[in-house]
């Protein structure tokens, strides 16, 4: 058993914002030496997700406003209430809680099968990461390569 785990970074500008990385998820999968086995792709954010989907730029449009009509960030979010809330604030804080309702619907992490040395995605998948704070942001995604 093999086991290879990698951290890469992510430079985000806007929300929702998907930004494919899916040739990094390959990059490390080819790396690991690993032929078969599993890769897991995993945010170390509560407001970011990494989910596999298609690139098509008018389908990530439809899942930006689907996004934005599930939790919308003008409705209100006790999170937001800085007048209330005392648990986990810093100094920069802004207000997201709408990030963290939309992260409800979005995982954490996607675990996808290596067969002969290739990540197995199919024709149309990539994978992402999704920002969902509105601000620019330095994303850490851990890659997790494991197998024979």
């Amino acid at each position: 058993m093999n086991a290879a785990v990698t951290r890469i970074t992510v430079e985000t500008t806007t929300a929702p914002e998907f930004l494919d990385i899916t040739e990094d998820v390959r990059r490390r999968v080819e790396e690991s030496r690993v032929r078969n086995g599993l890769a897991c792709v995993y945010s170390l954010h509560t407001t970011a997700a990494v989910v596999i989907n298609e690139n098509e730029p008018l389908l990530l449009k439809d899942m930006e406003h689907f996004l934005r009509r599930i939790a919308p960030d003008d409705a209100y979010y006790a999170h937001n209430d800085f007048a209330v809330r005392t648990v986990h604030m810093t100094a920069d804080e802004e207000p997201n809680g709408h990030s963290h309702c939309a992260h409800l619907l979005l995982p954490s992490s996607e675990t996808i099968p290596i067969i002969d040395g290739e990540l197995m995605l199919g024709p149309w998948q990539s994978v992402f990461v999704v920002e969902l704070d509105p601000r620019p942001r330095t994303r850490e995604v851990i890659i997790s390569v494991h197998g024979d």
